[in-house]
Protein backbone atom coordinates (compact mmCIF):
# COMPACT_ATOMS: atom_id res chain seq x y z
CA UNK A 1 0.00 0.00 0.00
CA UNK A 2 1.49 3.44 -0.75
CA UNK A 3 1.56 5.73 1.66
CA UNK A 4 -0.34 8.86 1.47
CA UNK A 5 1.12 12.17 0.73
CA UNK A 6 -1.29 14.94 1.19
CA UNK A 7 1.43 17.49 0.69
CA UNK A 8 2.66 16.35 -2.42
CA UNK A 9 3.55 19.72 -4.41
CA UNK A 10 3.19 21.80 -1.70
CA UNK A 11 6.42 23.79 -0.58
CA UNK A 12 6.72 25.55 2.57
CA UNK A 13 9.25 28.17 3.93
CA UNK A 14 11.01 27.88 7.06
CA UNK A 15 12.56 30.62 9.18
CA UNK A 16 16.08 30.03 10.95
CA UNK A 17 18.71 32.15 12.41
CA UNK A 18 20.86 32.17 15.51
CA UNK A 19 19.32 30.66 18.57
CA UNK A 20 16.07 28.83 17.50
CA UNK A 21 14.09 26.29 19.61
CA UNK A 22 15.24 23.04 17.89
CA UNK A 23 12.03 20.88 18.47
CA UNK A 24 10.26 24.12 16.56
CA UNK A 25 12.01 23.44 13.44
CA UNK A 26 13.39 20.06 13.47
CA UNK A 27 9.48 18.66 14.12
CA UNK A 28 7.72 20.36 11.90
CA UNK A 29 10.30 20.02 9.04
CA UNK A 30 10.15 16.25 9.56
CA UNK A 31 6.72 15.93 9.78
CA UNK A 32 6.15 18.02 6.82
CA UNK A 33 8.67 15.95 4.45
CA UNK A 34 7.20 13.02 5.99
CA UNK A 35 3.64 14.36 4.64
CA UNK A 36 4.87 14.78 1.03
CA UNK A 37 5.91 18.73 1.32
CA UNK A 38 9.40 20.66 1.05
CA UNK A 39 10.26 22.61 3.31
CA UNK A 40 13.46 25.24 2.21
CA UNK A 41 15.27 26.45 5.46
CA UNK A 42 16.23 30.15 4.80
CA UNK A 43 17.66 32.60 7.33
CA UNK A 44 19.66 35.84 7.23
CA UNK A 45 22.55 34.17 5.02
CA UNK A 46 22.64 31.77 2.38
CA UNK A 47 24.68 28.46 3.17
CA UNK A 48 25.04 29.15 6.82
CA UNK A 49 24.95 27.00 10.19
CA UNK A 50 22.65 28.37 12.72
CA UNK A 51 23.03 27.12 16.12
CA UNK A 52 19.33 26.16 18.10
CA UNK A 53 18.88 27.23 21.77
CA UNK A 54 20.07 23.13 22.69
CA UNK A 55 22.73 23.36 20.30
CA UNK A 56 21.23 21.42 17.45
CA UNK A 57 22.84 22.73 14.20
CA UNK A 58 20.79 23.84 11.41
CA UNK A 59 21.93 25.23 7.99
CA UNK A 60 20.13 27.33 5.67
CA UNK A 61 19.72 26.93 2.35
CA UNK A 62 18.43 30.39 1.00
CA UNK A 63 18.95 33.87 2.28
CA UNK A 64 15.81 35.37 3.24
CA UNK A 65 16.08 38.32 1.81
CA UNK A 66 16.04 36.10 -1.81
CA UNK A 67 12.52 33.81 -0.75
CA UNK A 68 9.09 35.29 -2.35
CA UNK A 69 6.07 34.07 -0.99
CA UNK A 70 5.20 33.17 -4.52
CA UNK A 71 7.20 30.39 -4.15
CA UNK A 72 5.67 29.00 -1.26
CA UNK A 73 1.84 27.34 0.12
CA UNK A 74 2.67 28.18 3.60
CA UNK A 75 5.35 29.65 6.25
CA UNK A 76 6.77 28.22 9.46
CA UNK A 77 7.71 30.76 12.22
CA UNK A 78 9.86 28.31 15.07
CA UNK A 79 10.26 30.06 18.05
CA UNK A 80 13.16 30.00 20.41
CA UNK A 81 15.32 33.81 20.43
CA UNK A 82 16.00 33.81 16.76
CA UNK A 83 12.08 35.64 16.37
CA UNK A 84 13.19 38.57 18.38
CA UNK A 85 16.58 39.41 15.92
CA UNK A 86 14.47 38.35 12.69
CA UNK A 87 11.10 40.80 13.44
CA UNK A 88 13.96 43.54 12.70
CA UNK A 89 14.06 42.76 9.38
CA UNK A 90 11.62 44.75 7.18
CA UNK A 91 12.39 41.92 4.37
CA UNK A 92 11.83 39.34 6.70
CA UNK A 93 8.27 41.50 7.81
CA UNK A 94 7.15 42.48 4.16
CA UNK A 95 7.14 38.36 3.23
CA UNK A 96 4.90 37.84 6.41
CA UNK A 97 2.82 40.97 5.10
CA UNK A 98 2.08 38.95 1.54
CA UNK A 99 1.69 35.86 2.67
CA UNK A 100 -1.07 37.26 5.23
CA UNK A 101 -2.52 39.18 1.63
CA UNK A 102 -1.73 36.06 -0.41
CA UNK A 103 -4.00 34.08 2.32
CA UNK A 104 -1.58 31.45 2.78
CA UNK A 105 -0.80 29.53 6.12
CA UNK A 106 1.27 31.29 8.31
CA UNK A 107 1.69 29.03 11.50
CA UNK A 108 4.08 30.48 14.96
CA UNK A 109 5.08 28.49 17.49
CA UNK A 110 5.56 29.52 21.04
CA UNK A 111 8.00 33.29 20.77
CA UNK A 112 7.94 32.83 16.88
CA UNK A 113 4.74 34.96 16.97
CA UNK A 114 6.81 37.82 17.76
CA UNK A 115 7.30 37.78 14.01
CA UNK A 116 4.04 38.31 12.73
CA UNK A 117 2.99 40.82 15.58
CA UNK A 118 5.88 43.27 14.11
CA UNK A 119 4.54 42.27 10.30
CA UNK A 120 1.43 43.65 12.35
CA UNK A 121 -0.70 40.96 10.51
CA UNK A 122 -2.36 39.42 14.35
CA UNK A 123 -4.58 42.67 14.89
CA UNK A 124 -8.24 41.07 15.40
CA UNK A 125 -6.84 37.23 14.43
CA UNK A 126 -7.50 34.59 17.31
CA UNK A 127 -3.90 33.11 18.30
CA UNK A 128 -1.98 31.68 21.23
CA UNK A 129 1.36 31.59 21.69
CA UNK A 130 4.68 31.23 24.73
CA UNK A 131 3.08 32.69 27.79
CA UNK A 132 6.11 34.82 27.85
CA UNK A 133 4.69 36.82 24.68
CA UNK A 134 1.00 36.68 25.69
CA UNK A 135 1.09 40.73 26.22
CA UNK A 136 2.74 41.44 22.97
CA UNK A 137 -0.58 39.38 21.11
CA UNK A 138 -3.00 41.12 23.09
CA UNK A 139 -1.19 44.43 22.42
CA UNK A 140 -0.53 43.93 18.69
CA UNK A 141 -4.71 43.69 18.99
CA UNK A 142 -4.33 39.62 18.38
CA UNK A 143 -7.34 37.54 20.61
CA UNK A 144 -5.17 35.20 23.15
CA UNK A 145 -6.52 32.14 23.90
CA UNK A 146 -4.54 29.44 25.73
CA UNK A 147 -4.85 26.39 23.78
CA UNK A 148 -2.60 23.88 22.51
CA UNK A 149 -3.19 24.76 19.07
CA UNK A 150 -5.67 28.00 17.48
CA UNK A 151 -6.69 28.24 13.99
CA UNK A 152 -7.94 31.16 12.58
CA UNK A 153 -8.29 32.07 8.97
CA UNK A 154 -4.78 31.16 7.35
CA UNK A 155 -3.11 31.21 10.77
CA UNK A 156 -1.98 28.87 12.99
CA UNK A 157 -0.76 28.89 16.39
CA UNK A 158 0.77 26.89 19.42
CA UNK A 159 2.49 27.37 22.50
CA UNK A 160 5.32 25.12 22.90
CA UNK A 161 7.06 22.02 21.88
CA UNK A 162 4.46 19.86 23.75
CA UNK A 163 1.75 21.04 21.35
CA UNK A 164 3.97 20.47 18.12
CA UNK A 165 2.14 16.89 17.38
CA UNK A 166 -1.56 19.34 17.05
CA UNK A 167 0.23 22.34 14.97
CA UNK A 168 1.32 19.79 12.76
CA UNK A 169 -1.96 18.28 11.99
CA UNK A 170 -3.43 21.76 11.27
CA UNK A 171 -0.75 22.80 8.99
CA UNK A 172 -1.05 19.65 6.94
CA UNK A 173 -5.11 19.98 7.16
CA UNK A 174 -5.07 23.09 6.37
CA UNK A 175 -2.37 23.04 3.46
CA UNK A 176 -3.57 19.94 1.98
CA UNK A 177 -6.85 21.49 1.12
CA UNK A 178 -5.76 24.85 -0.49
Amino acid sequence: MLEQQPLANKRFLMFVGEIYEDLEVWYPKLRLEEAGGSVVMAGPEAEQTYAGKHGYPCRSEAALADMREADFDGLIVPGGFMPDKLRRDAQVLQLVRDFAAAGKCIAAVCHGGWIPISAGVYRGVRVTGSPGIKDDLVNAGAIYEDAEVVVDRHFICSRRPDDLPAFCRQIIKMVAQS
